[in-house]
C-alpha cells in the first residue's frame, strides 16, 4: 500500500494550492481519506476528511469555507484545495487512509493507519 502526497511549495499569503494524494495497493473505493498538518514545534493535526463515496466531507474549523476536499475514484486520488492561504497553514501536509464503509469518517488522526510522505506547505507573508 502507497499514499503518495503532492503538490505543496511556496506560496504567498492569499494564494492558493492544491495538494493530491495518489493511493494505491489497495480498493480505493472502500477507503476514507484524510488531510492531516503538522506546523513546525506542533502536533499533527486534522484538517479535513472524505468518504468513500465523495459524498461527505468535513472540515477542521480552521480551515472551513477556504479548504475544499475532493476525490476522483477512477484516478484513486484525493485532492486538497487550499485557498486565502495564512501563514498558520506553513505545515507539512499529510493524506491518510482507513477503511471505512460507513457515514461519516473519524477525524482523529490516532484512527488512521496508513499514511503518505507529506508534502510541504510554505506561506509566506
Amino acid at each position: 500500500v502507497q499514499l503518495q502526497a503532492s503538490g505543496g511549495g511556496l506560496v504567498q499569503a492569499g494564494g492558493s494550492l492544491r495538494l493530491s494524494c495518489t493511493v494505491s495497493g489497495l480498493t480505493f473505493t472502500n477507503y476514507a481519506v484524510g488531510w492531516f498538518r503538522q506546523a513546525p514545534g506542533k502536533e499533527r493535526e486534522y484538517v479535513a476528511v472524505i468518504d468513500k463515496s465523495g459524498h461527505i466531507t468535513d472540515y477542521a474549523d480552521s480551515v472551513k469555507g477556504r479548504f475544499a476536499i475532493s476525490r476522483d475514484n477512477a484516478k484513486n486520488t484525493v485532492y486538497l484545495q487550499m485557498s486565502s492561504l495564512n501563514s498558520e497553514d506553513t505545515a507539512v501536509y499529510y493524506c491518510a487512509a482507513k477503511f471505512w464503509v460507513l457515514s461519516m469518517p473519524p477525524r482523529n488522526l490516532n484512527d488512521y493507519k496508513l499514511w503518505g510522505q507529506g508534502t510541504l506547505v510554505t506561506v509566506s507573508s
